[in-house]
């Protein structure tokens, strides 16, 4: 079974280009107010909660406007002060649920910066109309109230599509190093000479990317591979036992664990050494 509208409507979004006149802009303006090494964008990130912070704000968002639709359908005239909430419940949690989805989308490039792009659209779209209903609730036509709330519903669900496309399809926001393996017994990756002190070095083993690094008798060994967006590791500068990586900014200790996002997934990190003029690693013990 193919996927529903995927490469009729997804794949079609990723190639119109006329949406990078949109997106340039935006982005830089996105930079400017979250910029990378920033606080607030380790917060927006999830840095601190060890996954993306937007993937959990969009539920309580779209928890909520589910919930007041199921009440406009079925909830009859008793039920009309808890849609009334839910509508403004879900409108309030959608602003740092955007600054979120912002924050990330700022750090995307090419197909899924451009259906990010409509992704956004959408979401304000739906925003609008579900403060509009709000509005019109209160000012008592339950009737227009409904009908915006019920199109801002279709249009967030659409949305939310999209949103799963660039997490699921395009692995936005996933943990980049989530399937690569180290073997379990030691395997020369490199020959000794060709690693030099304090320099970040590049090998592969299987089909996983090394970082190697070289202090003293000591050698490290993280995955190549960042795991924020993928970028290689070893583009990027080496500060004392800290890494960051040259395309978003975020930084490694030696061990693999996070100084500053906006990653929220530690490098896996392996056990490695230098054995009869070969550097050697395996999955650590």
């Amino acid at each position: 079974m193919e996927p529903v509208a995927r490469e009729s409507l997804a794949e079609r979004i990723e190639g119109l280009e006329l949406l990078d006149s949109v997106a340039d802009p935006l982005q830089q303006a996105a930079k400017a107010v979250v910029p990378e090494g920033s606080g607030l964008k380790d917060a927006l990130s999830g840095t601190w909660l060890g996954h993306p912070l937007h993937p959990p704000l969009t539920d309580l968002v779209v928890g909520a406007w589910t919930s007041a639709l199921l009440l406009d359908l079925f909830g009859g005239d008793d039920a009309a002060a808890g849609a009334d909430a839910l509508v403004a419940a879900g409108a309030a949690a959608a602003v740092p649920t955007a600054l979120s989805g912002l924050s990330d989308w700022a750090d995307t490039r090419g197909g899924s910066r451009r259906v990010g792009i409509v992704h956004a659209l959408g979401n304000t779209t739906a925003l609008v109309l579900h403060v509009a209903s709000w509005f019109a609730r209160r000012g008592g036509d339950r009737r227009r109230g409904r009908l915006l709330s019920g199109i801002g519903f279709g249009i967030a669900s659409f949305s939310a599509w999209l949103g799963g496309h660039l997490s699921f399809g395009q692995g936005i926001g996933v943990n980049q190093t989530a399937f690569d393996r180290a073997p379990e017994k030691w395997t020369a990756v490199l020959d000794a000479e060709q690693l030099g002190e304090g320099a970040l070095t590049p090998a592969t083993v299987g089909t996983t990317p090394v970082l190697l690094v070289r202090q003293g008798d000591q050698v490290h060994a993280l995955d190549d591979r960042c795991s924020h967006r993928g970028c290689a590791l070893h583009d990027g500068a080496l500060e004392g036992d800290t890494i960051t990586c040259a395309c978003h900014g975020s930084t490694f200790r030696l061990d693999g664990s996070i100084v500053s996002g906006p990653a929220t997934a530690p490098q896996p990190r392996f056990d490695a050494r230098i054995s009869q003029g070969k550097v050697e690693i395996r999955a650590r013990s």
